[in-house]
């Protein structure tokens, strides 16, 4: 009398559109992901990578460690792969050899903002 029939309710959420729904947050988030975070780490490692092969003889070079020194020898390549050491001058007459990997920077020099030089006064 005052207890209704309980009816069994039907599955609104198996349509291919309700699937994709639920998924569309994980996508968006992925693709978040993808474009801010992974993307750029993957053309960072291309340029260190092409850095790392293009070095040469006279190449001032900064180390994991801090050390600044100048490139004083590259070993020829072995089987299509650069040598793992790079010999390093980091004073004069004082060189050191480190793993190519432990190399960050390569350091150019950049031209002075005064392109032309000063006038003359008087």
């Amino acid at each position: 009398m005052f207890i209704s029939t309980a009816y069994a309710q039907t599955a609104s959420g198996a349509s291919p559109l309700g699937m994709i729904g639920q998924f569309a947050p994980l996508i968006l988030i992925f693709a978040v992901f993808y474009f801010l975070l992974i993307r750029p780490q993957q053309q960072r490692q291309k340029e260190t990578r092409s850095m790392l092969a293009a070095l040469k003889r006279g190449d001032r070079v900064v180390t994991g460690g801090g050390i600044v020194g100048t490139v004083q020898r590259v070993p020829p390549d072995k089987d299509g792969k650069p040598a793992s050491e790079v010999e390093v001058e980091i004073a004069p007459n004082l060189r050191v050899t480190v793993i190519r990997d432990t190399i960050t920077t390569v350091i150019r020099p950049q031209a002075a903002n005064d392109s032309k030089p000063a006038a003359k006064a008087g």
